[in-house]
C-alpha cells in the first residue's frame, strides 16, 4: 500500500459522499420552483405548504452539499499536485466559471429566496428560486464539462511540459459531455421525483390509516405529526397530489435517463473502448455481443460458470446496431502494447497524440478493475429500474381516487424510494471513474503519476480517517434534520404580505 492508493480512497470517499447531495440540489430546486409557481398562479395555499415543506428539505441538502464540496477542490492541490500542475490550464477554466458564475448565482438567489418571502414582490421572489435552480444547472454544466474532458481530452495539446488549452469551445462540444449532461440531469430528476413521491406516499398512507381508525371530526396524530380535524381532508388531498406529481416526475425522467444513457454508452465506447469491455467483462472481441444481466464465475469474469444474457444488447449499446463489433480486453491490451492508447475508431485526440512518446517510457497496466466496473454498471441499471417500478406502483395505488394503507411493504418502499435512484446514479459514477483507470486523463496521464510526491502514506491515512469521521458526523446531522422536518409534516402558513418598512429586520422564513 502506498500514498497513491490512500489518496484515491480519500478522494473516492469524499466525492461519492458529496455527490449524494448534488442531484437533489439540481432537481429539487426546480421542483420547488414549480410548486411555488402553481401557488403563485392559483393562490391555493396547499401548494405554498408543499413549497415550504420541500423547500426546507432542499435548503438542508444544499447546505450539506456546499460544506462537503469545498473539500474537493482543495484535494486537487494537496493530494494531486502533479495532476493540478499538468491539467491546470485546462481543468481550471471550467472550475473557475463554476465558482464565479454558477455558484455565486445559485447562492445569491437562494439567499434572496430565503429572506425575501415578505420583502420581495411575489413575482420577483418566484424569479429568485428559478435563478437559483438555473445556477445549480450551470454548475453541473461546468463540472461535467471538466470531467468529460478527463474522459475524452479534446481541445488541448501537450506543450511546455503540461496540457494547454487550445479550444475552450471543444470542452462544451465534447461528445462525451454532450451525452453525459442530459443523462445526469435526467437522473437527478429521478432522485428528486423519488424523494417527493416517497415522502408524500409515506405521509399519505399514515394519514389515511389514522383517518380510518379515528372517529370522524377528531384531531389526528401519527409519528410526530398532528393534524387538526378540519384539516384532515385538506392534507390528504395535498399529499395525494404531491405523491402523484413526484411519481410522474420519476417515471418521465426514467425514460429520459434510459434514452440518454444509451447515447452516453455509445460516446463512452468511442472514447474509451476498454471501459465498455470491462463493464461486460468481455475479454475477446465479439460480434453481436450479448449483455449479461447476472454472472457467476471467477471474480475477474474470465471464467464463467453461469450467466443470464440478453442477446445482442451489448453490441447495440456500444455501436447502435445488434451486429456491431465490441472490442475485448485482451485485444485492447495488445493494441495498446503496439500502438499506444487509441479510441474505438483507431484515432487519438491532439493531446493524446502529442503526449504519446512520453507514455512509451512508462509501464502502464491498462486494464481497470473489472469486478468493480462490471457490478457497478449493473447496480446502476438495476436500482434505477427498481425506482421506476416503485414510481409506477405509486400511480397504480392512487388510481381512481384510492389511497394506500401503511403496510410494511408500502412504508419501506416509500422510505427507500429516494435512495434507489440516488444510489443508482452514485454507482454510475463509480463505474465511470473506476472504468477509466488506470488513467486520470484518459490515454494521457496515468493516475499513479498524478499524486503529490510530498504526501506521505501516514499523512494520507490520517486525513482520510479525519475526513471520513467528519463526513460521518455531517451525515448523522443532515439525515437527522431531514427526518425531523419530515415527521413534522406540512407546515401551517400565513398569508404572504410584503413588508414596506425598509428598517424592518430580515426574517429567516424557515
Amino acid at each position: 500500500m502506498d500514498a497513491q492508493i490512500i489518496a484515491r480512497w480519500q478522494f473516492g470517499i469524499t466525492t461519492v459522499y458529496h455527490f449524494l447531495f448534488v442531484p437533489l440540489t439540481i432537481a429539487l430546486s426546480m421542483l420547488v420552483a414549480v410548486l411555488q409557481t402553481i401557488w403563485y398562479r392559483t393562490g391555493n395555499d396547499n401548494f405554498l405548504r408543499l413549497t415550504k415543506f420541500f423547500g426546507k428539505l432542499f435548503l438542508i441538502n444544499f447546505a450539506a452539499g456546499v460544506v462537503t464540496g469545498i473539500v474537493q477542490e482543495f484535494q486537487f492541490g494537496m493530494n494531486w499536485s502533479e495532476y493540478s500542475r499538468f491539467v491546470g490550464d485546462v481543468f481550471g477554466a471550467p472550475l473557475a466559471l463554476e465558482a464565479l458564475l454558477a455558484f455565486f448565482l445559485e447562492s445569491t438567489f437562494i439567499g434572496l429566496w430565503i429572506f425575501g418571502w415578505d420583502r420581495l414582490p411575489k413575482k420577483l421572489h418566484l424569479m429568485a428560486i428559478y435563478l437559483a435552480a438555473i445556477g445549480t444547472m450551470l454548475s453541473a454544466v461546468f463540472i461535467l464539462a471538466a470531467n468529460s474532458w478527463m474522459q475524452n481530452p479534446v481541445g488541448a495539446t501537450f506543450r511546455n511540459g503540461r496540457a494547454e488549452l487550445t479550444d475552450f469551445g471543444a470542452l462544451l462540444t465534447n461528445p462525451v459531455f454532450v451525452a453525459t449532461f442530459p443523462h445526469q440531469i435526467a437522473a437527478a430528476y429521478m432522485v428528486a421525483g423519488g424523494l417527493v413521491a416517497g415522502l408524500s406516499g409515506w405521509h399519505l398512507a399514515r394519514l389515511n390509516k389514522a383517518r380510518t381508525d379515528a372517529p370522524a371530526g377528531t384531531d389526528l396524530s401519527y409519528t410526530g405529526t398532528h393534524v387538526k380535524a378540519e384539516h384532515v381532508e385538506r392534507d390528504v388531498t395535498t399529499w395525494r397530489w404531491a405523491a402523484k406529481f413526484g411519481a410522474w416526475v420519476l417515471l418521465v425522467s426514467s425514460v429520459a435517463t434510459m434514452i440518454t444513457g444509451d447515447l452516453q454508452a455509445k460516446a463512452m465506447t468511442e472514447a474509451q473502448p476498454m471501459k465498455m469491455a470491462a463493464a461486460e467483462a468481455l475479454y475477446q472481441t465479439t460480434d453481436e455481443a450479448g449483455f449479461s444481466v447476472f454472472t457467476i464465475g471467477s471474480l475477474n469474469g474470465e471464467d464463467e460458470l453461469f450467466s443470464l444474457r440478453v442477446p445482442y444488447l451489448l453490441s447495440f449499446m456500444a455501436t447502435g446496431t445488434v451486429h456491431g463489433t465490441v472490442q475485448g480486453i485482451d485485444d485492447l491490451k495488445a493494441q495498446y502494447a503496439e500502438q499506444g492508447f487509441l479510441r474505438e475508431d483507431g484515432t487519438k485526440t491532439e493531446l493524446q497524440a502529442t503526449y504519446a512518446d512520453i507514455l512509451k517510457t512508462q509501464d502502464v497496466k491498462v486494464t481497470p478493475n473489472v469486478p468493480v466496473t462490471y457490478w457497478s454498471f449493473r447496480l446502476m441499471i438495476g436500482l434505477g429500474a427498481l425506482g421506476a417500478l416503485v414510481g409506477a406502483w405509486v400511480l397504480w395505488a392512487l388510481r381512481g381516487g384510492r389511497n394506500p394503507m401503511p403496510t410494511r411493504l408500502w412504508q419501506w418502499s416509500m422510505a427507500l424510494l429516494p435512495f434507489m435512484p440516488l444510489f443508482a446514479i452514485s454507482f454510475g459514477w463509480i463505474m465511470t471513474e473506476m472504468g477509466r483507470q488506470p488513467w486520470i486523463v484518459a490515454g494521457v496521464l496515468p493516475t499513479l503519476t498524478a499524486v503529490s510526491p510530498s504526501v506521505s502514506l501516514g499523512e494520507a491515512i490520517l486525513t482520510m480517517v479525519l475526513f471520513t469521521l467528519i463526513y460521518g458526523v455531517l451525515a448523522v446531522v443532515e439525515f437527522g434534520l431531514i427526518l425531523k422536518y419530515n415527521r413534522a409534516g406540512l407546515p401551517e402558513v400565513a398569508p404572504v404580505e410584503v413588508i414596506e418598512d425598509e428598517d424592518a429586520p430580515l426574517s429567516f422564513a424557515y
